[in-house]
């Protein structure tokens, strides 16, 4: 069978880290996030994947190529103009062969148990079947109700609470028979969620929806990229670590100059060729990444910093995001999902808290921002 990975996304939700990266290409744990989606892909021996491609293909073309290190054979699609998330999959037709084939959102962090999706969507003879998750608030997602064999009754577009009936979510995970993309018009911007899966309802097709109750997490803003980082230190989703674990749940990586009273306690991850200050002090759930460096005095709390980040003495950065490059001069606070770009410099004695967004190059003066 093969696999459809949609990739071609801007990210807008996400910026300003993805101003230069494609959302999938972010670090996740010091690996791009889809070097880690196609290794669990692969794990259930699914090794044909098509990417379809649209914000800075080359980002993916360079670092993937033909696939052959990860042990896959990767077909590239490049989108010229967006064409949604079905659109998207009728572009690269021609790529599929005359049977069942899977499509995955490329933002998602989970663990679905695809075997399982896929035994249960033969069983089913089903046309299509989508994975689905409970979620505590699904005001914000499409609703699929399902009766008591697992067929879906309808779709609801991010109801409000009055029209609740189920609390299970589209998790962006699909198994679809190549026949049903003859519904789909060619060129055309088409969704699966509004546009393919209920027209092939109303139709008649058989659309069954397979529960999960697998671990779960779009990836699509700061705090939500953050969480992942956290759940998965906390063991909350199985991650094949790059770093060796040189005690309970510290992982340091080759070359990198530290001292173990730096390193308050566990989880935490650091990278290749960094270097901690003996007096700065890291805390659990925060992930550096390779050749940063961490100056003396300051803490480091729950949060991630890209490869290069460098960070002056006296700082405090607590569960936000540094990215790329970015130089963090002397006494400067950053705390509650705040959002620093690639490249950016923010100066001696600034204070960012609640959310503030830093973008690309941006180079704030001492003492500028107190917020």
């Amino acid at each position: 069978m093969k696999a459809v990975i949609l990739a071609g996304g801007f990210g807008t939700r996400i910026r300003p880290l993805t101003c230069l990266n494609p959302k999938p290409m972010l670090p996740l744990i010091n690996k791009p996030f889809m070097h880690n989606f196609i290794s669990w892909i692969k794990s259930y021996e699914i090794k044909d994947i098509i990417l379809s491609i649209g914000y800075l293909p080359k980002v993916f073309e360079e670092y993937f190529k033909n696939g052959e290190d990860l042990g896959v054979n990767i077909s590239y699609i490049t989108e010229e103009e967006p064409l949604g998330t079905c659109g998207a999959v009728k572009n690269l037709e021609g790529l599929l062969e005359n049977d069942s084939f899977m499509v995955f959102n490329g933002d998602v962090l989970s663990a679905i148990n695809l075997n399982d999706m896929i035994k249960f969507h033969k069983d089913k003879k089903s046309d299509i079947t989508i994975a689905l998750t409970p979620v505590e608030d699904p005001t914000s997602y499409g609703l699929v109700p399902i009766d008591e064999d697992g067929r879906v009754e309808k779709f609801l577009e991010k109801p409000s609470w009055d029209e609740i009936t189920t609390n299970l979510i589209n998790a962006g995970t699909y198994i679809i028979e190549r026949n049903l993309l003859e519904l789909v018009p060619p060129n055309d911007n088409y969704s699966f969620e509004r546009g393919l899966f209920p027209n092939a309802l109303e139709i008649g097709y058989k659309i069954f929806g397979f529960v999960s109750n697998a671990y779960w997490l779009d990836l699509g803003t700061p705090s939500k990229y953050l969480q992942a980082h956290h759940d998965i230190l906390n063991g909350r989703v199985k991650f094949d670590f790059r770093e060796r674990e040189i005690a309970g749940h510290i992982r340091i990586g080759e070359n990198t100059d530290y001292h173990k009273e730096s390193l308050l306690s566990s989880p935490l991850v650091i990278g290749n060729n960094c270097h901690v200050d003996k007096s700065a002090v890291i805390s659990p759930l925060t992930v550096i990444g390779d050749n940063c460096s961490i100056g003396a005095g300051s803490a480091i709390n729950g949060s991630v910093l890209f490869d290069g980040v460098k960070i002056g003495k006296n700082c405090i950065i607590k569960d936000s995001i540094i990215s790329y490059n970015a130089i963090i001069r002397d006494k400067v606070i950053i705390e509650n999902n705040s959002v620093v770009g690639d490249n950016a410099e923010i100066g001696n004695n600034n204070i960012l808290k609640n959310h503030i967004k830093i973008n690309v190059g941006t180079k704030i003066k001492d003492g500028e921002i107190f917020f």
